[in-house]
């Protein structure tokens, strides 16, 4: 089968909502606006600059929307663009199905591992 040209800049749009964090993200913002430092609070495991990494590229392709309040000191909230929100269906559903499937899937991997491990060689004496 061969791919189009269409399908291959969906996948281009799937590599960004389908990428390790962006999912949580939209899962969050499908909830409410929040501010980064909230965001990063809920998302255990993701550093500061991945965390912007992952917005900005999600702003950059019209899925959240960053807005800048002229207070001192500056508030910063991200939300779901109405595009956007016409993904937290398909991405809570996502999150939902992988934190019922946790224990299942670490049980499979670590199968997997122990099936597939190279033997350790003995060590000389």
């Amino acid at each position: 089968m061969q791919l189009t040209a269409h399908a291959c800049r969906a996948r281009e749009v799937l590599d960004r909502v389908g990428d390790k964090w962006s999912l949580l993200v939209v899962s969050l913002l499908g909830e409410r606006t929040m501010r980064f430092t909230e965001l990063k609070r809920e998302i255990d495991g993701i550093s500061q600059r991945m965390l912007t990494v992952t917005l900005r590229g999600l702003e950059r392709d019209g899925i959240v929307t960053r807005t800048v309040y002229p207070v001192m000191p500056p508030r910063v909230e991200y939300s779901l663009t109405p595009m956007g929100a016409t993904l937290i269906t398909a991405a809570s559903t996502l999150v939902a199905w992988a934190e019922a499937h946790r224990t299942q899937i670490d049980a499979a991997r670590a199968d997997y591992d122990a099936r597939t491990e190279e033997p350790t060689p003995p060590q000389p004496q």
